[in-house]
């Protein structure tokens, strides 16, 4: 299939999880010389496959790293390629795809959000990217509305057609600033490739969890600077609006889409070959065990039979089991970036007061429910709690309310935080709240942070959430909150 596009290897996740340019570049390429290797080793020559190979990146707001990011990208890419002995042109060459940052956007004064949008998307096309995704005003908020789309497509159509950035291949060449600072990323970044060979490779960084630990440590000292005031954001910790006027949002019914969605599932279920459907699901567990076989002809065939995505997955479970990422976190990072702002030590101090009182320091849990898999917030604010002095546990990804509920229990805490960025509030949060009551532990308090609209706190709280804390909350106010809630549980619990 020589028009193949096998991968789209993507770094994009990792920037939105906190990585800073340099270990975004690192990793992706990392990741990039291991599906090199997987397939060299499968006897597929480099030249054969390497052409259609393809990289998708995060735009962030540095507007000049991201622009040496992705020249620096090329550079070592072709240095990579070459040391596979590839000789295509094509081989040599990165191709790319560029997204503008989601993480950067505000829910306060979110029309600056389309300044943003379009300093990132050019940064995008100054770095030579060849496809681009702008993303909406109002993505911090809730889902885009079709208003909002159109000034993200047309952010695109007006650096294409109006603006003739795109005459020039790369206009910032010959920059002595850029041509140094592309030197600069390229060889940090090679630095950590290094270091993650010396490992044996990107997956036993992964797997060990180092790399994960890598992009955490980078994110809360990122989220330390902006809460501590140290790097500014517009509408947020400076130039903040005395009233936020509310703006048009798309809601969407959970309940309405979920039981849609099962309704489907079902109809799809009843009137398939079901005998047919178990035997692709066999065939595909078997070649997954002896290693004979085609797994990816042999889905395609078993969903042609209407086989469902879940059914696939479990199938190549069965014999592969599945990645449970660590649950571990970065400690200092936060309290060294954060800690000589006004107003921390009060805050420890009344921590460790709490402790001496009730016999144990208070204990939160930080969950992800549903299929939401952004865990940047939720890490950390886990990180940021812990050293400020509260025991903190983490849930894992996925995790259903009554497996989060059930951890919550055992793990005694006083309080679960709900991290929710992909707009399951409305059904997962009051879930997890009658899970618990289910359980017998309505004494334990919720509370929930993320991409919420305010129209949707009153929703909340009549459900029984006793903190919201929306996109731009200090982590110590939110903290403080969380406190003073468990405080007034425990005083309410002991009469």
């Amino acid at each position: 299939m020589p028009k193949f596009n096998s991968i789209s290897i993507s770094g994009y996740h990792m920037q939105e999880a906190g990585a800073n340019q340099a270990l975004e570049l690192a990793f992706t390429l990392a990741d990039g010389q291991e599906y090199v290797k997987t397939a060299m080793a499968k006897g597929l020559s480099v030249d054969d496959f390497a052409p259609r190979l393809s990289f998708f990146w995060a735009i962030g707001m540095n507007f000049y790293l991201e622009i040496a990011k992705m020249r620096a990208a090329r550079l070592l890419w072709t240095r990579i390629m070459k040391g596979f002995g590839a000789t295509h042109p094509k081989s040599l060459m990165l191709r790319t795809h560029c997204q503008t940052s989601g993480w950067s956007l505000t829910a306060q004064d979110p029309y600056n959000n389309v300044v943003r949008t379009t300093i990132e998307a050019m940064a995008a096309v100054f770095g030579g990217t060849q496809s681009l995704h702008t993303n909406s005003l109002d993505e911090a908020i809730a889902l885009p509305t079709e208003f909002s789309s159109r000034i993200a497509r047309n952010t695109q159509l007006i650096i294409q057609e109006e603006t003739h950035i795109t005459s020039v291949v790369d206009p910032w060449a010959g920059s002595y600033m850029m041509e140094k600072l592309t030197q600069d990323m390229a060889d940090k970044a090679w630095e950590i490739i290094e270091e993650v060979n010396a490992q044996g490779g990107m997956i036993k960084a992964v797997d060990s969890g180092w790399a994960k630990l890598k992009i955490e440590a980078s994110a809360a000292e990122k989220q330390a600077r902006i809460d501590s005031g140290q790097d500014v954001i517009v509408g947020v910790n400076k130039y903040k609006l005395a009233k936020e006027d509310p703006i048009d949002i798309l809601d969407v019914d959970n309940v309405k889409v979920r039981d849609g969605q099962i309704a489907r599932l079902k109809k799809i279920k009843d009137t398939r070959n079901a005998e047919a459907v178990q035997s692709a699901l066999a065939a595909l567990t078997q070649a997954a065990e002896t290693g004979e076989g085609n797994l990816l002809d042999l889905a395609i065939k078993a969903v042609r039979l209407r086989a469902t995505v879940g059914e696939v997955s479990d199938a190549l479970e069965a014999v592969f089991g599945r990645h449970r990422a660590d649950t571990h976190k970065v400690s200092g990072v936060y309290a060294a970036a954060y800690d000589s702002a006004e107003g921390w030590a009060k805050l420890q101090g009344e921590i460790a007061a709490f402790g001496d009182e009730q016999g144990r320091r208070p204990r939160v849990m930080i969950a992800k429910l549903g299929q939401d898999g952004h865990d940047r917030g939720a890490k950390v604010v886990a990180t940021a709690f812990a050293d400020l002095g509260f025991d903190v546990d983490i849930g894992p990804l996925f995790q259903t309310p009554e497996e989060c509920a059930r951890q919550a229990i055992e793990n005694d805490v006083h309080a679960v935080g709900i991290s929710t960025l992909a707009a399951g509030h409305k059904t997962l949060v009051p879930a997890i709240i009658a899970e618990l009551k289910k359980q017998g532990a309505d004494d334990i308090i919720v509370f929930v942070g993320g991409v919420i609209p305010a129209q949707d706190y009153g929703f909340l709280m009549d459900a029984g959430v006793k903190g919201i804390y929306g996109p731009g909350t200090p982590i110590p106010a939110s903290a403080k909150s969380v406190l003073d809630a468990i405080k007034l549980q425990v005083a309410g619990v002991a009469a």
